[in-house]
């Protein structure tokens, strides 16, 4: 790695501390794509963070002077950041999703996924009317980011937050008492839909893990930090997709919608499923691979889904 010098005579202003972060950041050839997309923007994260600053702060506030103790705390994160390689977000255990504050840990993937645009429209027009759904899954939930955001969507629907890793359930389970919606959203331990029987659901929404082989021996070390069990998913990605479309329509009402994020996969589905009628949103800020499909075009595929289980 290259030498890094972490002293910062001169520095005063909040301003200060981000343009030297940035530069830091590209010096160490860092990655990013949990939650940012640049190196300033990434020291942003940090310094706000160690300052408790919120998000929202206006600029001329980014002219104050940090005291010596400060100073020491946000060099000491932008340490950290380049000598693990950790995501700003494990550094900080929050991330933010659909305008909400997350709690996140190392159990759990960094929330980024472009569903909070399907959210922040409803879900529209694949949900006609969100006041008469009442009962919502989040499959592969981590953190229960998705799940629980959606509960804005959704004002009279309750939503099972479902993950096969306890650890990650953990998280999940913090991030609903901090929201106080232990009523409406319920962390549950399940092999996908394993221990759901009996329950349909209005809209099923899942980020699985859907990292192929190849991409996940390429991975930057930034995503390397995050649980391998949240990304690895065989040969070609689809290893839980395939049961997710197969088993999706005993577990959907009858005018139910499943919704799936499959990234950079999205080839392989296209490849592996080419008859099946699958809707591929697009996105106004960004990502790609998510695909929407209703029970009674997965019911007329039954026989093509249970074949490539």
């Amino acid at each position: 790695m290259t030498n890094i010098n972490y002293q910062h005579e001169g520095l005063e202003n909040v301003t200060d501390f981000i343009r030297w972060g940035g530069s830091l950041f590209k010096q160490a050839n860092l990655f990013f794509g949990h939650g940012t997309d640049n190196a300033f923007d990434e020291a942003k994260v940090l310094v706000f963070f160690a300052l408790q600053l919120p998000q929202d702060v206006p600029e001329r506030y980014w002219q104050a002077k940090l005291t010596q103790p400060e100073k020491q705390k946000v060099s000491e994160l932008f340490q950290r950041r380049i000598e693990t390689r950790k995501p700003a977000a494990y550094l900080t255990g929050e991330a933010w999703f659909s305008g909400l504050r997350f709690i996140v840990n190392e159990n759990t993937l960094v929330p980024r996924s472009p569903i909070a645009e399907l959210i922040a429209q409803n879900y529209f027009p694949w949900i006609e009317n969100p006041e008469t759904v009442t009962h919502v899954l989040d499959l592969c939930t981590g953190s229960g980011c998705i799940g629980i955001a959606s509960l804005k969507a959704f004002p009279n629907a309750e939503v099972d937050l479902v993950d096969i890793s306890p650890e990650a359930l953990d998280v999940a389970q913090q991030n609903i008492d901090q929201f106080g919606l232990n009523e409406f959203a319920h962390a549950i331990e399940s092999d996908l839909y394993s221990s759901l029987q009996g329950k349909q659901y209005d809209l099923i929404v899942s980020n699985p893990p859907y990292v192929d082989e190849i991409e996940m021996n390429a991975l930057p070390e930034e995503f390397k930090q995050e649980p391998a069990l949240g990304l690895a998913a065989g040969h070609d990605g689809l290893d839980l997709v395939r049961k997710i479309l197969a088993e999706a329509p005993k577990y959907l009402k009858d005018d139910g919608v499943l919704i799936v994020e499959v990234g950079v996969s999205q080839y392989f589905v296209e490849q592996t499923y080419p008859e099946l009628p699958l809707y591929w949103f697009e996105f106004e800020h960004g990502g790609e691979g998510v695909f929407a499909i209703q029970k009674s075009e997965l019911e007329m595929f039954q026989d093509v889904l249970d074949a490539q289980l």
